[in-house]
C-alpha cells in the first residue's frame, strides 16, 4: 500500500492561525519589537510561508487591525437588543464592549495603542473603526432622545459630542480595566454607566447641566482701575 498523504490545512484556516500569532506578538511586544521569525514560530509555520500569505510585516499588521476591529464592532452590535429601553441598550452595548476587550487584551492593545502610535496607514484603519463605533453610539443616544420625546431640543452637534465623549471614555476605561487586576467587564460597564447615564438621563428629561454665567474661557475679567483718593 502507498503512503497516506497528510491532510493539508485550508489556506483560510492557516491564515487565521498566522493572524492569531501576530496579534498575540504585536499586542505583547509592540509593532517595532515584534519579528516575523517570532510570529512564524508561534504560528508553527515557516517565515517564507508568512510572507507568501501576507506579503510583509506592514500588511500583516494591517490585516490584524482589520480583523480585530471588525470583531470588536460586531461584538458590540450583537450585544444590543433594539427592543430594550435606551438605558438597557447602552448598558448591554458597554458590557459587550468591555467583555470583548477583556477576553482579547492583545487585540485591544493592537487597536488602542500599537496602531495609533505608528502613523499611517495603521492609524487610519483604527479611525475608521472608531467612526463606526461613534455612529453606533450616536444612534443609541438618538433613540433615548426619541423615547423621551426630546428630539427637537437636542441639537445634532450635541449628540455627536456626547457620542465622542462616551466612546473616548470607554476606550480609556478598557485600557485601565485590562491593566488593573480584579476588574470585571461588568464592573467596568457599570462604572461608565454611573459616570455617563446619570447625566444623559437628566438631559433626556430636560434637566441639562448649565455652566455658570461666567467661565474661564469667556476671556479675561475686566480690569478694575483704582481711583486716586
Amino acid at each position: 500500500m502507498g503512503a497516506v498523504k497528510s491532510k493539508r490545512m485550508p489556506r483560510a484556516v492557516r491564515e487565521q492561525q498566522m493572524l492569531d500569532a501576530a496579534v498575540r506578538t504585536f499586542g505583547q511586544r509592540g509593532y517595532r519589537a515584534a519579528s516575523m521569525d517570532e510570529i512564524a514560530e508561534l504560528a508553527g509555520v515557516s517565515k517564507p510561508l508568512v510572507y507568501l500569505y501576507l506579503n510583509s510585516k506592514e500588511d500583516l499588521f494591517t490585516a490584524c487591525i482589520r480583523r480585530e476591529a471588525k470583531a470588536l464592532t460586531t461584538a458590540v452590535r450583537a450585544g444590543v437588543n433594539a427592543d430594550l429601553p435606551a438605558d438597557r441598550q447602552l448598558w448591554e452595548g458597554l458590557r459587550a464592549f468591555f467583555s470583548h476587550t477583556a477576553r482579547n487584551p492583545d487585540a485591544w492593545a493592537v487597536l488602542h495603542l500599537q496602531a495609533r502610535t505608528h502613523g499611517e496607514p495603521f492609524a487610519a484603519e483604527v479611525a475608521a473603526m472608531r467612526e463606526e463605533m461613534v455612529a453606533f453610539v450616536t444612534g443609541l443616544i438618538l433613540v433615548a432622545a426619541r423615547d423621551a420625546r426630546r428630539d427637537p431640543s437636542l441639537p445634532e452637534r450635541e449628540v455627536a459630542g456626547l457620542a465622542e465623549g462616551l466612546v473616548g471614555a470607554a476606550e480609556a476605561l478598557a485600557a485601565w480595566a485590562n491593566a488593573t487586576p480584579g476588574i470585571t467587564a461588568r464592573q467596568a460597564a457599570a462604572t461608565l454607566m454611573n459616570f455617563a447615564w446619570a447625566g444623559l438621563g437628566d438631559l433626556m428629561e430636560g434637566r441639562p447641566w448649565t455652566p455658570p454665567k461666567r467661565t474661564d474661557d469667556d476671556g479675561p475679567a475686566p480690569r478694575v482701575t483704582a481711583r486716586a483718593g
